[in-house]
C-alpha cells in the first residue's frame, strides 16, 4: 500500500500569526498554545525537508517569548549558528516557504540577511553572535551620540530613530566554549554598550558537550 504523507497539525493560533507583531496582544495562555503549535509545525516541516530538528525544538518557547517581548525587526535578534532558527523563520513571514528549506532556490538552513529583515546577521558557524551584536550595539550608540536618530536620507525621508533599539544575541552552551565568544564578552564588558546575551543551555552541542565550561554550567544549574 502507498505510504500517505502525515496530516498537517491543527494550528489555529499559528495560522493567525503572519509576523511577530501579531503575537503581541496574545495572553500568556495563548502564547503557550502558540508554542505548542509552533513545535508541531517545526516537526512536520523537518520531517519533510530534513534539517536541524533538535536545535530548533530546544528554542521554541524562547523564540515565542523573544518575539512577543521585543519589537523585532527594529530590535535586532541574532541567532548564533542559525541551526535553531527554524521556529524564528516560521514566525517571521516565511512559514509558507518552509518546505523549501535547504532546497535549491529555497530557504537557507541558517539565518540569511537577504531572506528577511528579521535576519540582521547571517551565521553558518558558531560563536559569532555576541561579536555581531556588540558591533550593532556600538553602531547604534555612535549614531545616537552623533544625533543619528531620524537623520535625513538621500532622496528624502529619514532613517528610523534606533536610539532605543535592543540588540539580543542568543547563544548555546556549546558555542559559548569557543574563543570568539569570550573575546566578544571581554569587549562588551569593557565598552558597556547595552547588549542582551541569552545563554540557551540545553546541555547539547553537535554532540554532547565536554570540557570545563559545560561541567561548570551543569553544576550552576543543579
Amino acid at each position: 500500500m502507498p505510504v500517505l504523507p502525515p496530516s498537517r497539525p491543527r494550528t489555529p493560533l499559528l495560522d493567525r500569526v503572519l509576523v511577530p507583531s501579531d503575537m503581541r496582544n496574545l495572553s500568556a495562555e495563548q502564547l503557550r498554545q502558540l508554542a505548542d503549535e509552533l513545535r508541531a509545525e517545526t516537526v512536520e516541516v523537518v520531517s519533510t525537508t530534513g534539517g536541524h530538528l533538535g536545535a530548533s525544538l530546544g528554542v521554541v518557547e524562547l523564540t515565542v517569548a523573544l518575539h512577543a517581548i521585543f519589537d523585532t525587526p527594529n530590535d535586532r535578534l541574532i541567532w548564533d549558528v542559525g541551526h535553531q532558527a527554524y521556529p524564528h523563520k516560521i514566525l517571521t513571514g516565511r512559514r509558507d516557504r518552509m518546505r523549501t528549506l535547504r532546497q535549491g532556490g529555497g530557504l537557507s538552513g541558517f539565518t540569511r540577511r537577504a531572506e528577511s529583515e528579521y535576519d540582521p546577521f547571517g551565521a553558518a558557524h558558531s560563536s559569532t553572535s555576541i561579536s555581531a551584536g556588540l558591533g550593532m550595539a556600538v553602531a547604534r550608540d555612535l549614531l545616537g551620540a552623533q544625533g543619528g536618530g531620524g537623520v535625513p536620507l538621500p532622496g528624502g525621508g529619514a532613517a528610523p530613530d534606533r536610539s532605543s533599539q535592543a540588540v539580543i544575541a542568543v547563544i548555546g552552551d556549546g558555542a559559548m566554549s569557543a574563543g570568539m565568544a569570550y573575546e566578544a564578552m571581554n569587549n562588551a564588558g569593557a565598552m558597556r554598550s547595552r547588549l542582551i546575551v541569552v545563554l540557551n543551555d540545553n546541555d547539547m552541542s553537535i554532540a554532547r558537550p565536554v570540557g570545563a565550561m559545560s561541567a561548570y554550567l551543569s553544576r550552576l544549574i543543579s
